[in-house]
């Protein structure tokens, strides 16, 4: 019986002191797995992807991408949001995550409790663009014609309480016009209803219509951003065209489950940082209408806070609700 405590003992104390070695190695020594929210293809998944390849590289470890869509994204972020806060399991999402707060009465987790900012990855501009039937070439254009017909202008959106639906209700906000949403079942749906003139304008991704503005399919009026694109450089901005103050970059940025150590958030964030900075990183993002980021996460969480409020304010005004 001795010899039998005696070797458990020992089996434990092996135990102990691997778990111990194991916990005091660089992270990481073992697999990373990067949950995305959205499905194969999204621009967050596509950026997950490029990002766990350069880490990949980096740390010598497989850095795995798990697509969890569903909800919204709330289905992937509380996968993340309750997982063990060790920086074995990470998320990149969209900037829809500080919409949900207010859309969602029963969301199961709170963005800012529960998780920790890395990193803001990129920004992308919507993009205003109207079907060349519409007698609207800039931002002042279309106010004049939603006021002198109000409510008898239709746009596109990719779905209720999504980026572009927000683009559109922030737009409303700010200049007192009414048009009439209509939501689609996706950003493709969406432009194709323009496309068809099915509506008549859409305040799309850059990157889902400026093949079709190139081609003259649609006019483009202006970017929501603060900053013009360096994808469409003649294309002014928004706030430029006579609605000053207006701006909504959607973004995608990387999260880890709060309490993750800071060592670990720090590691992440340097390497990412120096990866979004690279000229190959910057022509790729470039190429989709995005601008890689890669700031501080004390600068990205500030971010999320103001834009949860900012949000809030526009989502209640409007009186927009979940699907």
């Amino acid at each position: 019986m001795r010899q039998v405590i005696t070797s458990a003992a020992a089996v434990l104390v092996a135990a102990s002191a691997a778990a111990h070695a194991q916990s005091a190695a660089p992270y990481p020594v073992r697999p990373i797995r990067i949950v995305v929210p959205q499905s194969a293809g999204a621009s967050t998944d596509l950026t997950a992807r490029l990002i766990g390849q350069k880490l990949n590289v980096v740390f010598g470890q497989p850095v795995i991408v798990d697509n969890r869509p569903g909800a919204g994204s709330i289905i992937g972020t509380d996968l993340v949001a309750k997982a063990t806060p060790d920086g074995y399991t990470l998320l990149v999402v969209a900037s829809s995550i500080t919409l949900n707060p207010t859309l969602h009465k029963n969301l199961p987790f709170d963005p800012v409790r529960d998780l920790a900012p890395i990193t803001q990855l990129s920004s992308f501009p919507n993009m205003l663009v109207v079907h060349p039937a519409v007698p609207v070439k800039t931002v002042k254009d279309l106010i004049a014609l939603a006021k002198v017909k109000p409510r008898g202008i239709n746009y596109g959106s990719s779905g209720t309480g999504t980026g572009t639906h927000l683009s559109a209700e922030l737009f409303k906000y700010m200049t007192g016009v009414d048009m009439v949403h209509v939501p689609y079942k996706g950003g493709g749906p969406a432009v194709q209803a323009l496309l068809g003139g099915q509506v008549q304008l859409n305040f799309a991704t850059i990157v889902s219509v400026l093949p079709h503005v190139r081609g003259g399919k649609l006019r483009a009026v202006a970017v929501t951003t603060a900053k013009r694109s360096p994808s469409a450089p003649d294309v002014p901005t928004i706030a430029e065209s006579g609605v000053p103050g207006y701006d909504h970059g959607p973004w995608n940025g990387f999260l880890a489950p709060a309490k993750t150590p800071r060592t670990v958030i720090a590691r992440l964030n340097e390497e990412v940082a120096r990866i979004l900075h690279t000229p190959e990183t910057r022509a790729v993002f470039t190429n989709e209408g995005a601008e890689p980021v890669g700031n501080k996460p004390e600068e990205f969480g500030a971010i999320i806070r103001d834009e949860t409020a900012k949000w809030a304010k526009v989502i209640r005004a409007a009186g927009i609700k979940a699907d």
